[in-house]
């Protein structure tokens, strides 16, 4: 591969990364204003591809004042809230198979059941981070 289209995959691979973080936080704000919507897995995703493509965005992204606490949270206890974790779980349970049944294909369906039952597992296996464990251990 040539040095002028090593370029230009970086660049595009910028883009295509700055565009899945800004969407997720996009994600991640709805999930500030509505209940059922999780915003910590969002705002981890955004995390991750502005690690990779604009130092400028993932530094607004952890000095915000409302997605930087989750972010400082989950760096500090590599843990989610219980509440962000259980409604991530319930989001995946309830928007896979409803995808899965809208799309009346087979193997659709079962690529969408492998990556449920993936990302459930997945999910789980993160520890889990109780709001009310620090206060406790501080009295």
């Amino acid at each position: 591969m040539s040095e002028a289209s090593c370029h230009v995959v970086d660049r595009t691979r910028r883009y295509v990364l700055r565009g899945v973080g800004l969407l997720a936080v996009g994600i991640g704000f709805l999930g500030v204003v509505l209940p059922l919507l999780p915003t910590t897995p969002f705002l981890l995703v955004a995390s991750a591809c502005f690690a990779r493509s604009s130092p400028r965005l993932n530094e607004w992204l952890h000095e915000h004042d409302t997605f930087g606490p989750p972010l400082a949270a989950w760096e500090e206890h590599r843990a989610l809230p219980r509440r962000a974790k259980w409604a991530a779980i319930a989001l995946l349970w309830v928007s896979i198979p409803l995808s899965a049944y809208l799309s009346g294909n087979l193997v659709v369906t079962g690529v969408l059941a492998a990556v449920l039952v993936t990302a459930t597992v997945l999910l789980a296996r993160v520890p889990t981070l109780d709001t009310a464990e620090p206060a406790a251990n501080e009295a």
